[in-house]
Protein backbone atom coordinates (compact mmCIF):
# COMPACT_ATOMS: atom_id res chain seq x y z
CA UNK A 1 0.00 0.00 0.00
CA UNK A 2 1.21 3.53 -0.75
CA UNK A 3 2.18 5.53 2.32
CA UNK A 4 2.41 9.29 2.81
CA UNK A 5 4.94 10.14 5.53
CA UNK A 6 4.16 6.94 7.40
CA UNK A 7 0.43 7.19 6.74
CA UNK A 8 -1.60 5.38 4.09
CA UNK A 9 -3.51 7.30 1.45
CA UNK A 10 -6.80 6.13 2.95
CA UNK A 11 -5.69 7.30 6.41
CA UNK A 12 -4.77 10.72 5.00
CA UNK A 13 -8.13 11.03 3.23
CA UNK A 14 -9.98 10.12 6.44
CA UNK A 15 -7.87 12.60 8.41
CA UNK A 16 -8.54 15.29 5.78
CA UNK A 17 -12.30 14.67 5.97
CA UNK A 18 -12.20 14.97 9.77
CA UNK A 19 -10.22 18.23 9.40
CA UNK A 20 -12.81 19.45 6.87
CA UNK A 21 -15.61 18.85 9.38
CA UNK A 22 -13.67 20.71 12.08
CA UNK A 23 -12.96 23.57 9.66
CA UNK A 24 -16.58 23.77 8.53
CA UNK A 25 -17.84 23.86 12.12
CA UNK A 26 -15.29 26.54 13.03
CA UNK A 27 -16.26 28.65 10.02
CA UNK A 28 -19.93 28.21 10.82
CA UNK A 29 -19.41 29.38 14.40
CA UNK A 30 -17.43 32.38 13.15
CA UNK A 31 -20.17 33.26 10.67
CA UNK A 32 -17.73 33.49 7.80
CA UNK A 33 -17.11 30.91 5.08
CA UNK A 34 -13.74 30.95 3.36
CA UNK A 35 -14.68 28.38 0.72
CA UNK A 36 -15.83 24.85 0.01
CA UNK A 37 -14.86 21.42 1.29
CA UNK A 38 -11.21 21.59 0.20
CA UNK A 39 -10.73 24.96 1.88
CA UNK A 40 -12.53 23.70 5.00
CA UNK A 41 -10.03 20.85 5.22
CA UNK A 42 -7.11 23.24 4.97
CA UNK A 43 -8.74 25.53 7.54
CA UNK A 44 -9.20 22.48 9.78
CA UNK A 45 -5.48 21.65 9.62
CA UNK A 46 -4.51 25.28 10.24
CA UNK A 47 -7.03 25.35 13.09
CA UNK A 48 -5.44 22.23 14.58
CA UNK A 49 -2.06 23.96 14.67
CA UNK A 50 -3.52 27.15 16.15
CA UNK A 51 -5.66 25.26 18.66
CA UNK A 52 -2.82 23.03 19.83
CA UNK A 53 -0.53 26.04 20.14
CA UNK A 54 -3.10 27.72 22.38
CA UNK A 55 -3.61 24.52 24.39
CA UNK A 56 0.13 24.03 24.89
CA UNK A 57 0.67 27.70 25.79
CA UNK A 58 -1.93 27.57 28.56
CA UNK A 59 -1.19 23.98 29.61
CA UNK A 60 -4.61 22.66 28.59
CA UNK A 61 -5.15 18.94 27.90
CA UNK A 62 -5.95 17.40 24.53
CA UNK A 63 -9.68 16.78 24.61
CA UNK A 64 -11.65 14.77 22.03
CA UNK A 65 -8.77 13.41 19.96
CA UNK A 66 -9.26 11.03 17.06
CA UNK A 67 -6.61 8.43 16.19
CA UNK A 68 -6.18 7.70 12.47
CA UNK A 69 -3.36 5.43 11.29
CA UNK A 70 -1.40 6.05 14.48
CA UNK A 71 -1.71 9.85 14.23
CA UNK A 72 -3.89 11.78 16.64
CA UNK A 73 -6.05 14.70 15.52
CA UNK A 74 -7.31 17.12 18.20
CA UNK A 75 -10.89 17.64 17.03
CA UNK A 76 -11.90 20.12 19.74
CA UNK A 77 -8.76 22.25 19.41
CA UNK A 78 -8.98 22.12 15.60
CA UNK A 79 -12.54 23.43 15.77
CA UNK A 80 -11.58 26.21 18.20
CA UNK A 81 -8.52 27.11 16.11
CA UNK A 82 -10.60 27.10 12.92
CA UNK A 83 -13.13 29.37 14.58
CA UNK A 84 -10.40 31.84 15.58
CA UNK A 85 -8.71 31.69 12.18
CA UNK A 86 -11.99 32.23 10.28
CA UNK A 87 -12.93 35.05 12.68
CA UNK A 88 -9.63 36.85 12.07
CA UNK A 89 -9.73 36.36 8.28
CA UNK A 90 -13.39 37.43 8.24
CA UNK A 91 -12.63 40.58 10.23
CA UNK A 92 -9.76 41.49 7.92
CA UNK A 93 -11.66 40.89 4.69
CA UNK A 94 -14.85 42.56 5.93
CA UNK A 95 -12.90 45.77 6.55
CA UNK A 96 -13.98 47.20 3.21
CA UNK A 97 -17.72 47.12 2.88
CA UNK A 98 -19.13 46.81 -0.61
CA UNK A 99 -22.55 48.17 -1.41
CA UNK A 100 -24.54 47.43 -4.51
CA UNK A 101 -26.29 50.36 -6.15
CA UNK A 102 -29.67 49.54 -7.71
Amino acid sequence: MITFAGMSILGFVILFLIAAVAGAIGQSLAGYSLGGCLVSGIIGFIGAFIGMWIANTFGLPEILTINVDGNTFPLLWATIGSFLFALIVGAISRGTRRTVAY
